[in-house]
């Protein structure tokens, strides 16, 4: 399994980020373009943040002891 960097995970934010800001089709003189829907872009953030979580020596997952009150 790939490793997920700091550096990917910041790219998706950025790019969620300014396709939130941007419009979603551009056209002009020299051809169309249009950007991914956000929502598969958030898919896509989602994704890679399990991965990462995955990759973590617990799994993404926190693990406690609890000690009832009165116990000695």
């Amino acid at each position: 399994m790939s490793e997920v960097t700091t550096e990917q995970m910041q790219s998706v934010t950025d790019a969620i980020a300014e396709a939130a800001v941007g419009p979603k089709r551009v056209s002009s003189d020299q051809g169309s373009v249009e950007q991914h829907p956000l929502q598969d872009l958030i898919a896509a953030e989602r994704h890679l943040a399990t991965k990462r979580a995955m990759n973590k020596a617990n799994r993404g997952l926190r693990f406690t002891t609890l000690i009832p009150p009165g116990a000695v």
